[in-house]
């Protein structure tokens, strides 16, 4: 699976964990930064992000910045993309399975790296399951 990271200056310590962990997974993890703690606009990350994911170069995206929140008001704003901002396990997991949110946003300051992790963990491993909630998606998108 192609995973995506990115972050502006508020997400940029998480933004390393993840690549770390999600490497040695085996994911293939693509960098599009920041890359310092110098104050930066999220939503140009977030678009960076999002595009990869709409065009199908990435599977999935991650955008991390303080709260998550900002981030994903940039990326449900682009079409064809939907992002949610989630600080638990199962949250994630159903964000996946019911609404097939396909970039993970996650704030720094709201949870720690080893919840950051498990969160992740249970969104990658989640696929969308169709049906009822295709239809569901399906008035989300048109």
């Amino acid at each position: 699976m192609r995973v995506v990271l990115g972050c502006d200056h508020g997400g940029l310590t998480l933004k390393g964990v993840l690549h770390s962990e999600l490497s040695e997974r085996g994911y293939t993890v693509e960098d599009c930064g920041t890359y310092g703690h110098d104050s930066v606009d999220y939503p140009d990350y977030a678009k960076v992000v999002v595009e990869k994911v709409v065009s199908g170069a990435a599977d999935r995206g991650i955008l991390i910045c303080g709260t998550g929140q900002g981030m994903a008001m940039t990326a449900n704003k682009m079409p064809g993309v939907r992002a949610a901002v989630v600080s638990d396990v199962f949250s994630a997991k159903m964000a996946m399975q019911h609404n097939d949110a396909r970039v993970l946003c996650l704030g720094e300051r709201i949870i720690g790296p080893s919840l950051a992790l498990e969160i992740t963990s249970a969104w990658l491993e989640a696929n969308f399951e169709g049906g009822r909630h295709q239809r569901r998606v399906d008035k989300i998108s048109g």
